[in-house]
């Protein structure tokens, strides 16, 4: 028997009295091999801490064992947020992530990520805003026969390659709250309109003002760039506005803070004179003062989802309706009724 971490595939196949190529396929979670079988060989690795190395498997196969996680400059908490709810997806599987910003703004960024995807040999890529939503992304992934999974604010592919977000409702929750608290006087700062997330967000916040008979007039509309600073101007530009507005939706928590500094400076209280709804519920909504109301929007949940969308076998059947999560508004104390 050999001692505890010094096992190899060889002597596991010894051990469990069955061949090689059999205990590959346990490895690599084959259905080709018997229930008893496959329970007897997971104990004897188990029992002698045989972990394959990632680096073999991929010479073997022909790829790598690694899942590619593609951004293009979200809020780092953002980012942190689902690298942690793939990894919990990817624990004990065998399977590693690698991270790689990218910037879509350069002409030659999608041949960035695909020589990356061929260089990694990935076995799936995981696409979340801004790339998501790049058609042409998708199309060069499918001809180097890369699996990926899109998350994004609305149905852009097979549902079997897509995660949906429901922004847009997220938008009318938050407008439906703020009206229901009797504001009728609003303001909205977006994210860059070339963002999907930013158009379905404004657009259901402004949709859902109309069902209640309230009118967001363009010149109460600020395109912010989901940064600290551009939330600063949004609302800088917004409160100067006659009349002023007494409520303010911010399409992120990072822009929602800036409204807070915005209101400090010109001497209103939150949410005496002003209420504000950011999105995310990042921790920086519980780190502000008052605590910011704001959209839940699951991040952690949503990587998890999609690194386990890539792990399924590739025989799965196929969904027939994309994958959705369902963000929900955070009520707390940054909003109350306006100021009489």
């Amino acid at each position: 028997m050999p001692a505890p971490g010094k096992a190899t595939i060889n002597d596991i196949a010894r051990l469990a009295a069955v061949s090689k190529k059999t205990v590959s396929r346990v490895i690599n979670n084959s259905p080709l091999v018997r229930p008893d079988t496959r329970e007897k060989i997971q104990t004897l690795m188990k029992q002698l801490g045989y972990a394959p190395d990632p680096q073999a498997r991929g010479l073997a196969f022909r790829r790598s064992f690694l899942i590619g996680l593609v951004y293009d400059n979200p809020t780092a908490q953002y980012i942190v947020n689902m690298q942690y709810g793939a990894l919990d997806a990817l624990r004990d599987s065998g399977y590693e992530l690698v991270v790689h910003p990218c910037d879509s703004n350069r002409d030659d960024y999608i041949d960035g990520i695909r020589r990356f995807a061929l260089q990694q040999k990935l076995h799936g890529v995981i696409l979340i805003p801004r790339v998501s939503e790049d058609d042409q992304l998708a199309r060069a992934l499918r001809e180097i026969d890369v699996r990926y999974v899109r998350i994004a604010s609305i149905p852009l592919d097979d549902p079997a390659h897509m995660l949906h977000t429901q922004e847009r409702q997220a938008g009318v929750e938050a407008a439906n709250y703020l009206q229901s608290l009797g504001h009728r006087q609003l303001g909205l700062i977006t994210g860059p309109h070339r963002y999907r997330s930013s158009i379905e967000r404004g657009g259901g916040f402004a949709h859902g003002l109309a069902q209640r008979g309230i009118e967001l007039t363009p010149d109460y509309v600020f395109e912010g760039g989901y940064t600290f600073e551009s939330g600063v101007a949004g609302a800088e530009y917004l409160l100067a506005k006659s009349p002023r507005p007494t409520a303010i939706f911010a399409c992120n928590d990072e822009m929602a803070a800036g409204v807070y500094k915005a209101a400090m400076r010109r001497g209103l209280s939150i949410p005496g004179d002003l209420s504000v709804v950011g999105y995310d519920d990042s921790p920086l909504a519980t780190q502000l003062w008052p605590a910011l109301t704001t959209i839940h929007s699951p991040i952690r949940d949503l990587g998890r989802q999609a690194a386990q969308m890539l792990l399924a076998p590739e025989h799965a059947p196929a969904p027939t309706q994309p994958l959705s999560v369902t963000p929900h508004l955070v009520v707390r104390d940054s909003s109350q009724p306006p100021p009489v």
